[in-house]
């Protein structure tokens, strides 16, 4: 029989999650701040938890899929949900917070008996759905490896170290999600002003050296001008702040990633927050005014 499962927090990420582990048969009860998400998730299979304690109560694998570490923070402890945990229950965290803060959670639980993985993952709302994200797993080998039937549905999985690693893998990916999205949007405004087709260059260079993930979906977001929210510009922000806090904790020079914070930092702080992180190219039409 397929292990129980809760998930907590059901926005962009975490609803395309759930169906695919409801997909391959996995019983998931979920709870979402916001209820008419998790809602959603019945005619999908699901079970449907008022809270986070009773979403968690007798299950054998928890998933947090949350907006940032205090809210992980506020949902496993301020309101007392690993109280619930059974002992040997395994807390994946798949939410991208500070590698301190999941250190610390991990510590808190494993004094619980609570085995803890922190395990954020990349590849947006398309390999959410199709079930090919890439999932950096930090914590106990073994655990990572009894966790492999579950995590197998929504993508592949690598150990990279322990606690906190998969955190910081998850930081290192947004710096260069971050730079090669500004790389894009830059050249997007070069070549418009060169006088070429921004559609006509994206399609010349792929397959070159500059072919990407990146330039597939999010080159195509800037050619279509569709900045709906898949990833939106505010939670990356909130990575690039935790990649400053490391590097300045670590003593390291960024250059790049500095460049491309305050380009972030300077579009939500002008309205962009909640437009998708490929939205940075209209930062970059505004600095450049066609004449």
């Amino acid at each position: 029989m397929n292990q129980q499962i809760a998930f907590l927090g059901t926005g962009l990420m975490g609803a395309p999650m759930v169906r695919r582990l409801l997909g391959a048969g996995f019983p998931v009860r979920v709870w979402n701040r916001d209820s008419a998400k998790a809602q959603a998730l019945v005619a999908d299979g699901a079970e449907l938890a008022d809270t986070p304690a009773q979403a968690v109560t007798g299950a054998e694998v928890v998933f947090t899929m949350l907006s940032d570490g205090q809210a992980v923070e506020d949902v496993l402890f301020t309101h007392g949900t690993a109280a619930h945990l059974a002992a040997g229950t395994v807390v994946v965290d798949t939410s991208s917070i500070a590698p301190d803060q999941a250190r610390d959670h991990a510590t808190r639980l494993a004094a619980r008996g609570t085995p803890h993985v922190d395990c954020p993952v990349s590849g947006g709302v398309a390999g959410a759905e199709a079930g090919t994200l890439a999932l950096m797993a930090g914590g106990a080998g073994d655990v990572i490896d009894r966790l492999a039937p579950v995590l197998a549905p929504l993508g592949r999985v690598t150990h990279v170290g322990p606690s906190g690693a998969g955190q910081v893998c998850k930081l290192a990916n947004q710096q260069i999600v971050a730079i090669t999205i500004a790389a894009i949007a830059e050249a997007m405004v070069l070549v418009q002003a060169g006088g070429a087709d921004r559609a006509k260059f994206r399609q010349a260079i792929r397959g070159g050296f500059a072919e990407s993930r990146i330039l597939d979906l999010h080159g195509g977001r800037m050619v279509a001008r569709d900045f709906t929210p898949g990833g939106p510009a505010r939670l990356h922000l909130k990575d690039l702040r935790a990649v400053a806090a490391l590097a300045q904790a670590q003593g390291l020079a960024l250059p790049q990633t500095n460049a491309v914070h305050q380009a972030f930092a300077d579009f939500v702080a002008n309205g962009g927050g909640d437009a998708d992180h490929s939205a940075l190219l209209l930062h970059l039409e505004g600095m450049n005014p066609r004449k």
